[in-house]
């Protein structure tokens, strides 16, 4: 009995020092850039800059659906299935579009910029310029999925339309964390603004 408490506490001990380590990590990447202009008891309003991102149009619909699969495109163009087989630094959040396809996306590191970005082995990965824009932006926590996502999303309207502020129908879903990443997993929902 002794034994089994060791090796349950050690293995513990272990996922929560692994833990640790992904958090720390995670302080070193880079963000997508924004300033918060207002924020409110359940969401903010954010300003985020003109921004490079690699994208990958995907005919499926939904987290479900289509995370796996463009994260699995986009991830191996960033670490090296590109025409100089180069690494290029992971960034967060990852962005998913929230309409009729889903396009996923990931930022560029700032210090790069389209003409010098290796060319990737894959059809179907685009550069794409997304210009400066207001958000609203709700959080919730663990880990994503449709109907959570679905949830949140509503309440993001829900609370914009008590607060008067008007919105377009283009939403996003931004996911934070590693898939490995078990504590303080962040995502977010996201509408721009008129």
């Amino acid at each position: 009995m002794k034994i089994i408490t060791i090796i349950i506490v050690t293995i513990l001990l272990l996922i929560v020092f692994v833990q640790g380590y992904f958090i720390l990590l995670q302080r070193n990447i880079e963000t997508y850039p924004y300033k918060v202009k207002k924020k409110y008891d359940e969401f903010e309003i954010r300003s985020y800059e003109a921004t490079l991102f690699t994208s990958v149009k995907l005919s499926t619909k939904g987290y479900k659906n289509s995370s796996s699969k463009g994260f699995s495109i986009l991830a191996g163009y960033i670490f090296g299935k590109n025409e100089r087989n180069e690494k290029i630094s992971m960034t967060s959040p990852v962005s998913m579009s929230l309409d009729d396809s889903t396009t996923m996306m990931f930022m560029v590191p700032k210090k790069l910029n389209k003409d010098i970005l290796p060319k990737p082995n894959q059809p179907g990965i685009e550069f794409k310029e997304e210009p400066a824009k207001t958000l609203a932006a709700i959080k919730f926590g663990g880990w994503a999925n449709d109907a959570k996502i679905e949830n949140y999303k509503n309440k993001l309207k829900a609370v914009l339309k008590k607060e008067g502020i008007e919105y377009s129908n283009k939403f996003y879903f931004f996911g934070y964390n590693a898939p490995y990443e078990i504590f303080n997993r962040k995502n977010e929902i996201l509408v721009e603004l008129f």
